[in-house]
């Protein structure tokens, strides 16, 4: 495309086929879930803006289901948005199931579906940039991710998809600073949700402080306590996530890992790795033991009773979100609501600390909820 090309933009007609009972989902709400839900409606009602501030775990995805039928049945366009295609990739089957006499279209850039006009669409915060006041209800799933959360073009997109009186609804564990500023001014009403929905707790955050962490990798050797770590989890069957600081990192790692256990048990992920997509369905499927992987798994992915594994967490590439995020992935299945999150570092920074405190006060709140 160059700017020689036209292009063109349709009025959206609406033109659906009526839909009185478009939910299938067999689910009950917590009390508290069910009031989330019933705020969702009132704002998809009215036309607002909202975000819903609820932690890892929290299950968000439920609590859209009671909105996005009422927007079915009143013959509204519904798409539901993320900056990440995993996030998509996991939501398409779950809003399937709750929506089995509506057709829905899945759109991203790995995908060669061709378009097809539906009343609801779940695609890429990119793929946003081929609509034009099209929706009339936007949901941003993990808003405050990379790159949407940088990027003012995904930015203007979301606003341009959406028609000139329409809703948008925003969900994350960890709201940017921006989005905080609109709660304070006013211009973004918000509903929090502290406790996930089985009413555990989340997990907290071990430390281990290694002495020459970062020096003892650059050489190609790991410390005989993270060896004794992970030896432990695969003795166990213990199924978990691996979070490197750089793409680089991961081949590296996954080298030193290789002279002391048996390769086959962990596939290495990252954003461009063309096979993203089939090594993440290996793990749900129970194929491998772990993934080493960048960032690009802290959110929107989840494999039932895993651990995770932070190494060199005090690196500048994890983010006070990004750990947050990354801890939100254990203990989400309420057969195993607990679990293990070890961040491996040389000394304690910033982010660490806010992520911490972050949790800790999340739980704080969420254990007042608990006792009631």
């Amino acid at each position: 495309m160059t700017s020689d090309n036209l292009l063109y933009t349709l009025p959206e007609q609406n033109s659906f086929e009526p839909n009185d009972n478009p939910s299938s989902w067999q689910g009950k709400l917590t009390t508290l879930q069910a009031k989330c839900s019933d705020k969702i409606c009132n704002v998809f009602a009215n036309k607002q803006r909202h975000l819903l501030w609820a932690v890892t775990g929290a299950g968000k995805t439920e609590m859209l289901f009671k909105g996005i039928a009422w927007g079915i049945q009143n013959n509204l366009r519904i798409a539901i948005a993320s900056p990440r295609i995993d996030v998509c990739v996991e939501l398409f089957p779950r809003i399937q199931a709750a929506f089995k006499n509506t057709e829905i279209l899945l759109l991203h850039g790995r995908d060669d579906t061709p378009y097809a006009y539906r009343q609801l669409t779940i695609c890429t915060t990119h793929q946003l940039l081929k609509f034009y006041h099209a929706f009339d209800i936007l949901i941003i799933d993990e808003v405050d991710s990379f790159p949407f959360v940088q990027d003012g073009g995904l930015q203007f997109a979301a606003k341009n998809a959406t028609k000139k009186i329409s809703s948008t609804l925003y969900l994350t564990a960890t709201p940017s600073d921006e989005l905080l500023s609109d709660i304070r001014r006013k211009k973004l009403s918000v509903s929090y949700l502290p406790i996930r929905y089985h009413r555990h707790l989340l997990p907290i955050i071990q430390n281990h402080v290694i002495l020459n962490l970062s020096k003892q990798f650059d050489k190609n050797i790991l410390n005989s306590r993270i060896i004794k770590l992970i030896s432990n989890k695969i003795i166990s069957k213990q199924r978990f996530l691996l979070f490197m600081p750089r793409v680089a990192d991961l081949t590296i790692m996954s080298d030193i890992l290789s002279n002391h256990f048996d390769r086959h048990l962990w596939k290495t992920v990252y954003s461009e790795d063309v096979d993203r997509l089939k090594k993440v369905q290996s793990m749900r499927e129970n194929e491998i033991l772990f993934l080493i992987t960048t960032t690009i798994l802290e959110r929107g992915v989840t494999f039932p009773g895993i651990d995770v594994i932070v190494f060199n967490a005090d690196h500048d590439n994890f983010s006070t979100s990004a750990l947050v995020q990354i801890a939100g992935r254990v203990g989400r299945n309420s057969d195993r609501p607990n679990g293990n999150v070890d961040f491996l570092i040389n000394c304690k920074t910033r982010s660490i600390l806010n992520a911490v405190k972050q949790i800790k006060y999340m739980n704080k709140l969420g254990s007042r909820i608990k006792d009631e």
